[in-house]
């Protein structure tokens, strides 16, 4: 028979902060997208991995662009 033994390991202070910023990170992230604000470090990634040749917005340019999009399209909201 096999037990899973539950007693946890100790973690350094260093490790913990750091656990602690990325799952503060992911929730953000999270949070940004259900309330729409735009994530420009995504469009980069993206950019660069799937669209090499094409220049890229400025952070500015790219606000700016997804908030026209986002305003400009009728009954693509409730109000």
């Amino acid at each position: 028979m096999h037990v899973f033994s539950f007693v946890s390991r100790p973690v350094s202070a260093r490790a913990l902060y750091e656990r602690t910023r990325r799952n503060v990170e992911r929730a953000a992230n999270v949070i940004r997208r259900v309330i729409g604000v735009p994530d420009y470090d995504r469009y980069v990634s993206h950019m660069h991995t799937h669209h090499p040749d094409c220049t890229l917005l400025s952070r500015e340019e790219f606000t700016r662009q997804r908030m026209m999009d986002r305003y400009s399209r009728p009954g693509s909201r409730c109000c």
